[in-house]
């Protein structure tokens, strides 16, 4: 090994008592290495191949999360346009169908709670007939209640029209004249969809096309009596 001239003339500034230390310092350093190693290279260089292989897994995983982030990013903003034009004509819908079941004076409105976040946010319905001003859907009558969810059914249905809707004691809570606009509004939609209803309303079951009853004509056996008002007319 190539001697350093500069290391040489330090030491040779020492004394001999601190070069007997230097020297015992740098024996104990080799002995606390312990003896060579032969496979130290071939160790080195799997370690670092495993490396390499880790780094580049971890690469590939940052580009996943990133392009991954990047699609969701996409998507909610996507969906967010998508909901936010649904809700606008269902709220446009809700409105005109209320006022058909109620008076064309009365108010309602959906409203988002929270309109910065409205993928998450809760919706409020806000309805108030002629006279009442309540605060929540819950301090309205059977009746009107019935009647705010029939609207807002129909408002999401006039987004995508269905083959056909089922009732199941809709019009239970009604009184006479709101049974007549609720059926009203049956046979407006009727011309698009086929609509059963479970009833026992007469004024319901006179509006119909169709009467389906059903009877025991002996224990434990059913029957279905149908009734086709339309070949009655």
């Amino acid at each position: 090994m190539e001697e350093d001239p500069e290391v040489a003339e330090a030491y040779r500034e020492e004394s001999p008592e601190a070069l007997r230390k230097a020297l015992q310092q740098q024996k104990e350093k080799l002995e606390k290495m312990g003896p060579i190693n032969p496979m130290a290279m071939e160790a080195y260089d799997e370690i670092k191949e495993r490396h390499t292989f880790i780094l580049e897994q971890k690469a590939d995983l940052i580009d996943a999360k990133n392009s991954l982030v990047k699609t969701i990013g996409e998507i909610d903003q996507v969906a967010r346009e998508t909901f936010l034009d649904a809700f606008e004509k269902i709220k446009t819908n809700f409105i005109k169908v209320f006022r058909s079941l109620f008076t064309a004076e009365d108010d309602c409105d959906l409203k988002l709670v929270d309109p910065a976040n409205p993928l998450e946010s809760a919706i409020e319905i806000m309805a108030k007939p002629k006279g009442k001003r309540p605060l929540t859907i819950n301090q309205l009558s059977g009746g009107e209640k019935t009647l705010t969810a029939t609207s807002l059914l129909f408002a999401i249905y006039l987004l995508k029209p269905a083959p056909f809707c089922i009732f199941d004691e809709v019009d239970a809570p009604l009184d006479d004249a709101n049974i007549d606009k609720f059926n009203q509004i049956i046979k407006t939609f009727s011309s698009e969809s086929q609509f059963i209803i479970v009833t026992h309303n007469k004024r319901t079951m006179a509006s119909t096309d169709v009467i389906y009853g059903i009877t025991m004509i002996e224990a434990g056996v059913s029957r279905v009596v149908p009734v086709d008002l339309r070949a009655l007319a």
